[in-house]
Protein backbone atom coordinates (compact mmCIF):
# COMPACT_ATOMS: atom_id res chain seq x y z
CA UNK A 1 0.00 0.00 0.00
CA UNK A 2 1.49 3.22 -1.15
CA UNK A 3 1.51 6.50 0.68
CA UNK A 4 -1.34 8.07 -1.31
CA UNK A 5 -3.77 5.29 -0.46
CA UNK A 6 -2.87 5.51 3.21
CA UNK A 7 -3.61 9.24 3.24
CA UNK A 8 -6.95 8.68 1.54
CA UNK A 9 -7.98 5.99 4.04
CA UNK A 10 -6.91 8.21 6.93
CA UNK A 11 -9.08 11.07 5.66
CA UNK A 12 -12.05 8.71 5.18
CA UNK A 13 -11.61 7.38 8.71
CA UNK A 14 -11.42 10.95 10.11
CA UNK A 15 -14.56 11.88 8.23
CA UNK A 16 -16.39 8.86 9.60
CA UNK A 17 -15.21 9.75 13.12
CA UNK A 18 -16.48 13.33 12.71
CA UNK A 19 -19.84 12.09 11.47
CA UNK A 20 -20.15 9.68 14.40
CA UNK A 21 -19.26 12.38 16.91
CA UNK A 22 -21.66 14.91 15.26
CA UNK A 23 -24.47 12.37 15.14
CA UNK A 24 -23.94 11.44 18.77
CA UNK A 25 -23.96 15.15 19.76
CA UNK A 26 -27.17 15.78 17.85
CA UNK A 27 -28.96 12.71 19.15
CA UNK A 28 -27.78 12.98 22.73
CA UNK A 29 -27.16 16.61 23.54
CA UNK A 30 -29.48 18.47 21.11
CA UNK A 31 -32.36 16.00 21.07
CA UNK A 32 -34.45 17.96 23.62
CA UNK A 33 -33.83 21.27 21.87
CA UNK A 34 -34.79 19.82 18.51
CA UNK A 35 -38.03 18.40 19.88
CA UNK A 36 -38.89 21.74 21.48
CA UNK A 37 -38.20 23.62 18.23
CA UNK A 38 -40.22 21.07 16.24
CA UNK A 39 -43.13 21.55 18.66
CA UNK A 40 -42.98 25.35 18.30
CA UNK A 41 -42.79 24.99 14.53
CA UNK A 42 -45.87 22.76 14.56
CA UNK A 43 -47.75 25.33 16.68
CA UNK A 44 -46.76 28.16 14.36
CA UNK A 45 -47.91 26.16 11.34
CA UNK A 46 -51.19 25.30 13.05
CA UNK A 47 -51.88 28.98 13.89
CA UNK A 48 -50.57 30.39 10.68
CA UNK A 49 -52.80 33.07 9.13
CA UNK A 50 -52.19 35.36 6.26
CA UNK A 51 -52.36 39.14 6.66
CA UNK A 52 -55.80 39.52 5.06
CA UNK A 53 -57.36 36.98 7.42
CA UNK A 54 -55.84 38.79 10.40
CA UNK A 55 -57.30 42.12 9.20
CA UNK A 56 -60.75 40.58 8.83
CA UNK A 57 -60.56 39.14 12.34
CA UNK A 58 -59.37 42.49 13.74
CA UNK A 59 -62.29 44.38 12.20
CA UNK A 60 -64.75 41.84 13.60
CA UNK A 61 -63.28 42.10 17.08
CA UNK A 62 -63.26 45.91 16.94
CA UNK A 63 -66.93 45.90 15.92
CA UNK A 64 -67.79 43.57 18.80
CA UNK A 65 -65.84 45.74 21.26
CA UNK A 66 -67.64 48.84 19.96
CA UNK A 67 -71.04 47.20 20.53
CA UNK A 68 -70.12 46.19 24.06
CA UNK A 69 -68.74 49.68 24.77
CA UNK A 70 -71.93 51.34 23.51
CA UNK A 71 -74.03 49.10 25.77
CA UNK A 72 -71.93 50.13 28.78
CA UNK A 73 -72.10 53.80 27.74
CA UNK A 74 -75.93 53.70 27.70
CA UNK A 75 -76.04 52.45 31.26
CA UNK A 76 -76.75 55.15 33.82
CA UNK A 77 -73.73 54.19 35.93
CA UNK A 78 -70.30 52.73 35.24
CA UNK A 79 -67.69 51.36 37.64
CA UNK A 80 -64.21 52.56 36.63
CA UNK A 81 -61.05 50.48 36.76
CA UNK A 82 -58.34 51.19 39.36
CA UNK A 83 -59.71 54.61 40.30
CA UNK A 84 -57.38 57.06 42.04
CA UNK A 85 -58.44 58.29 45.48
CA UNK A 86 -57.71 61.86 44.33
CA UNK A 87 -60.36 61.78 41.58
CA UNK A 88 -63.22 62.41 44.03
CA UNK A 89 -61.54 65.63 45.22
CA UNK A 90 -61.32 66.79 41.60
CA UNK A 91 -64.96 65.82 41.06
CA UNK A 92 -66.13 67.94 44.01
CA UNK A 93 -64.01 70.91 42.93
CA UNK A 94 -65.72 70.88 39.55
CA UNK A 95 -69.21 70.49 41.05
CA UNK A 96 -68.73 73.30 43.59
CA UNK A 97 -67.08 75.85 41.29
CA UNK A 98 -70.41 77.74 40.87
CA UNK A 99 -71.52 77.59 44.51
CA UNK A 100 -72.31 80.82 46.34
CA UNK A 101 -69.77 82.52 48.59
CA UNK A 102 -71.77 81.42 51.64
CA UNK A 103 -71.13 77.73 50.86
CA UNK A 104 -68.00 76.03 52.17
CA UNK A 105 -67.15 72.33 51.63
CA UNK A 106 -64.34 70.23 53.15
CA UNK A 107 -63.58 66.64 52.09
CA UNK A 108 -61.75 64.00 54.12
CA UNK A 109 -60.54 60.62 52.84
CA UNK A 110 -61.38 57.89 55.38
CA UNK A 111 -60.59 54.39 54.11
CA UNK A 112 -60.59 51.83 51.28
CA UNK A 113 -62.97 48.88 51.66
CA UNK A 114 -64.43 46.03 49.60
CA UNK A 115 -68.01 45.20 48.69
CA UNK A 116 -68.41 41.75 47.10
CA UNK A 117 -66.57 41.91 43.75
CA UNK A 118 -65.83 45.64 43.98
CA UNK A 119 -63.71 48.06 45.98
CA UNK A 120 -64.67 51.52 47.19
CA UNK A 121 -63.18 54.60 48.82
CA UNK A 122 -64.96 56.16 51.77
CA UNK A 123 -65.08 59.97 52.15
CA UNK A 124 -66.52 62.39 54.68
CA UNK A 125 -67.84 65.79 53.51
CA UNK A 126 -68.33 68.59 56.03
CA UNK A 127 -69.71 71.97 55.08
CA UNK A 128 -72.45 74.51 55.18
CA UNK A 129 -74.13 77.09 53.00
CA UNK A 130 -77.03 77.65 50.66
CA UNK A 131 -79.69 74.93 50.52
CA UNK A 132 -79.70 74.86 46.71
CA UNK A 133 -75.92 74.34 46.70
CA UNK A 134 -76.40 71.39 49.05
CA UNK A 135 -79.08 69.95 46.76
CA UNK A 136 -76.75 70.38 43.76
CA UNK A 137 -73.97 68.58 45.64
CA UNK A 138 -76.15 65.62 46.61
CA UNK A 139 -77.66 65.36 43.12
CA UNK A 140 -74.22 65.43 41.46
CA UNK A 141 -72.90 62.66 43.71
CA UNK A 142 -75.93 60.40 43.26
CA UNK A 143 -76.29 60.97 39.48
CA UNK A 144 -72.61 60.88 38.51
CA UNK A 145 -71.68 58.43 35.74
CA UNK A 146 -69.04 56.76 37.90
CA UNK A 147 -70.91 54.97 40.66
CA UNK A 148 -71.05 56.86 43.97
CA UNK A 149 -73.36 56.23 46.92
CA UNK A 150 -74.33 58.53 49.77
CA UNK A 151 -74.36 56.38 52.89
CA UNK A 152 -75.42 58.91 55.52
CA UNK A 153 -76.45 62.60 55.71
CA UNK A 154 -76.76 64.83 58.78
CA UNK A 155 -78.36 68.29 58.36
CA UNK A 156 -79.02 71.29 60.59
CA UNK A 157 -79.88 74.94 59.96
CA UNK A 158 -78.13 78.12 61.10
CA UNK A 159 -78.34 81.88 60.45
CA UNK A 160 -75.64 84.36 59.44
CA UNK A 161 -75.95 88.12 58.96
CA UNK A 162 -74.34 90.26 56.27
CA UNK A 163 -72.59 93.56 57.03
CA UNK A 164 -75.77 95.44 56.10
CA UNK A 165 -77.83 93.31 58.50
CA UNK A 166 -79.48 91.01 55.94
CA UNK A 167 -80.08 87.55 57.46
CA UNK A 168 -79.03 84.42 55.56
CA UNK A 169 -80.76 81.13 56.39
CA UNK A 170 -78.21 78.39 55.69
CA UNK A 171 -77.74 74.63 56.19
CA UNK A 172 -74.78 72.76 57.69
CA UNK A 173 -74.20 69.16 56.61
CA UNK A 174 -72.10 66.07 57.10
CA UNK A 175 -72.19 63.47 54.29
CA UNK A 176 -70.58 60.03 54.09
CA UNK A 177 -69.91 58.92 50.50
CA UNK A 178 -68.68 55.63 48.98
CA UNK A 179 -66.97 55.83 45.57
CA UNK A 180 -66.82 52.46 43.78
CA UNK A 181 -64.19 51.04 41.41
CA UNK A 182 -63.06 47.66 40.05
CA UNK A 183 -59.79 45.87 39.35
CA UNK A 184 -60.87 45.18 35.74
CA UNK A 185 -62.51 47.13 32.91
CA UNK A 186 -65.65 45.00 32.51
CA UNK A 187 -67.89 47.77 33.88
CA UNK A 188 -66.33 50.88 32.32
CA UNK A 189 -66.23 52.49 28.88
CA UNK A 190 -63.17 53.37 26.82
CA UNK A 191 -64.27 57.04 26.64
CA UNK A 192 -65.77 58.59 29.78
CA UNK A 193 -68.75 60.95 29.31
CA UNK A 194 -70.26 62.47 32.46
CA UNK A 195 -74.03 62.57 33.02
CA UNK A 196 -75.89 65.88 33.08
CA UNK A 197 -75.48 67.09 36.67
CA UNK A 198 -77.24 70.47 36.35
CA UNK A 199 -80.30 71.09 38.56
CA UNK A 200 -82.84 73.93 38.63
CA UNK A 201 -83.39 75.91 41.87
CA UNK A 202 -85.82 74.29 44.32
CA UNK A 203 -87.74 75.46 47.35
CA UNK A 204 -85.61 75.77 50.49
CA UNK A 205 -87.29 73.49 53.04
CA UNK A 206 -85.10 74.98 55.79
CA UNK A 207 -86.23 78.55 55.09
CA UNK A 208 -88.55 79.52 58.00
CA UNK A 209 -92.12 80.47 57.18
CA UNK A 210 -92.25 82.97 60.07
CA UNK A 211 -89.07 84.89 60.76
CA UNK A 212 -87.98 87.25 63.52
CA UNK A 213 -85.25 88.62 61.26
CA UNK A 214 -86.41 91.24 58.75
CA UNK A 215 -83.95 92.47 56.09
CA UNK A 216 -82.89 96.12 56.40
CA UNK A 217 -83.99 98.78 53.96
CA UNK A 218 -80.63 98.98 52.18
CA UNK A 219 -82.11 100.39 48.93
CA UNK A 220 -83.92 103.28 50.66
CA UNK A 221 -87.33 102.13 49.46
CA UNK A 222 -90.54 103.63 50.78
CA UNK A 223 -91.34 102.34 54.27
CA UNK A 224 -95.14 102.09 54.28
CA UNK A 225 -95.23 102.02 58.09
CA UNK A 226 -96.25 105.58 59.11
CA UNK A 227 -96.41 106.79 55.49
CA UNK A 228 -99.03 109.29 54.17
CA UNK A 229 -100.69 109.57 50.76
CA UNK A 230 -100.18 113.15 49.58
CA UNK A 231 -101.69 113.19 46.09
CA UNK A 232 -102.85 111.07 43.16
CA UNK A 233 -101.83 112.00 39.64
CA UNK A 234 -102.18 110.16 36.30
CA UNK A 235 -98.54 109.08 36.52
CA UNK A 236 -98.95 107.52 39.97
CA UNK A 237 -99.15 108.49 43.63
CA UNK A 238 -97.15 110.90 45.80
CA UNK A 239 -96.42 109.32 49.18
CA UNK A 240 -94.36 110.61 52.12
CA UNK A 241 -92.72 108.33 54.67
CA UNK A 242 -92.48 108.98 58.42
CA UNK A 243 -89.24 110.94 57.93
CA UNK A 244 -90.76 113.34 55.41
CA UNK A 245 -89.15 111.82 52.31
CA UNK A 246 -91.50 111.84 49.30
CA UNK A 247 -91.81 109.15 46.61
CA UNK A 248 -93.63 108.99 43.28
CA UNK A 249 -94.85 105.42 42.86
CA UNK A 250 -97.00 103.50 40.39
CA UNK A 251 -98.73 100.14 40.45
CA UNK A 252 -96.35 97.20 40.72
CA UNK A 253 -93.43 99.26 42.05
CA UNK A 254 -91.43 97.79 44.92
CA UNK A 255 -91.49 99.28 48.41
CA UNK A 256 -89.77 98.16 51.59
CA UNK A 257 -90.99 94.59 52.33
CA UNK A 258 -93.54 94.59 49.52
CA UNK A 259 -95.18 96.20 46.50
CA UNK A 260 -97.77 98.85 45.62
CA UNK A 261 -100.55 96.67 44.22
CA UNK A 262 -103.35 99.13 43.36
CA UNK A 263 -104.10 102.84 42.87
CA UNK A 264 -107.82 103.54 43.28
CA UNK A 265 -108.58 106.95 41.77
CA UNK A 266 -112.32 106.62 42.52
CA UNK A 267 -111.82 106.26 46.26
CA UNK A 268 -108.49 108.15 46.47
CA UNK A 269 -106.61 105.23 48.03
CA UNK A 270 -103.53 103.14 47.37
CA UNK A 271 -103.00 99.52 48.47
CA UNK A 272 -99.84 97.66 49.42
CA UNK A 273 -98.99 94.00 50.08
CA UNK A 274 -96.18 93.58 52.61
CA UNK A 275 -94.28 90.47 53.75
CA UNK A 276 -93.22 91.04 57.34
CA UNK A 277 -91.08 88.03 58.12
CA UNK A 278 -93.51 85.58 56.55
CA UNK A 279 -96.67 87.37 57.72
CA UNK A 280 -98.51 88.81 54.72
CA UNK A 281 -100.21 92.13 55.46
CA UNK A 282 -102.38 94.40 53.33
CA UNK A 283 -102.03 98.14 53.97
CA UNK A 284 -104.27 100.90 52.49
CA UNK A 285 -103.43 104.61 52.52
CA UNK A 286 -106.02 107.35 51.94
CA UNK A 287 -105.64 110.99 50.98
CA UNK A 288 -105.40 113.30 53.98
CA UNK A 289 -108.59 115.15 52.98
CA UNK A 290 -110.58 111.92 52.61
CA UNK A 291 -109.39 110.74 56.00
CA UNK A 292 -110.32 114.09 57.60
CA UNK A 293 -113.79 114.09 56.02
CA UNK A 294 -114.51 110.55 57.19
CA UNK A 295 -113.34 111.50 60.69
CA UNK A 296 -115.70 114.53 60.76
CA UNK A 297 -118.64 112.41 59.56
CA UNK A 298 -118.00 109.87 62.30
CA UNK A 299 -117.86 112.63 64.91
CA UNK A 300 -121.15 114.17 63.70
CA UNK A 301 -122.86 110.77 63.83
CA UNK A 302 -121.77 110.38 67.41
Amino acid sequence: MNRKVKSTLGLVGLLILILLIGGAYILIFQRGTIKSDQKKLAELKANHYNTEQLKVQLLALEKKASVLDSILAKRKFNIPQNLSSISFFNFLNKVSENFSQDTQTDVEYLDQKSDKDFLYYEYKINGGGDYNDLYQLIYAIEQSKELKKIKNVTLSNYITTDKDGTPNFLVSYTILVDVYFSTNNRFSTTEFVENNLNTPPIYDVFYPLIRNQIPPNVNNLLDVQGAKLLALIPEGAFIADSKGNTYLLWEGQQVYLGYLTKIDYDHNTVSFILNKGGIIEKVDLELEKESANKKNIREKIK
